[in-house]
């Protein structure tokens, strides 16, 4: 179960909507990752494979090591003039990069 991370109805709206399209058995993956211009970026992939260790909510998997660095965040699905996307808001991170794509912790 993965623990102080919240997930707004769009969001979950749109993880379903996603895993719809896809076979039965596919998990919506969220990840963070090292890179971006500011050290760290988040990434959101369709899986079909569950570790051992990682985390589970409904139809949402995170590994361990990313839901620690997620603790307190929402996960949100917001529509801009620029597009529409997944966004965190992220309690731990000290700074983000101009197109929000990567953050420091």
């Amino acid at each position: 179960m993965i623990k102080e991370i919240k997930f707004t109805d769009k969001a979950l709206k749109q993880i379903n909507n996603l895993l719809s399209k896809k076979d039965k058995g596919t998990f919506f993956r969220i990840a963070i990752k090292g890179g971006g211009c500011s050290g760290f970026q988040y990434e959101f992939t369709i899986d079909d494979t569950k570790a051992d260790d990682d985390l589970k909510y409904e139809n949402i998997i995170i590994d361990k090591t990313s839901a620690d660095l997620l603790k307190g965040s929402e996960v949100d699905y917001v529509s801009e003039l620029i597009g529409s996307q997944f966004k965190i808001t992220n309690p731990q991170s000290k700074s983000s990069c101009g197109c929000g794509v990567s953050f420091s912790l």
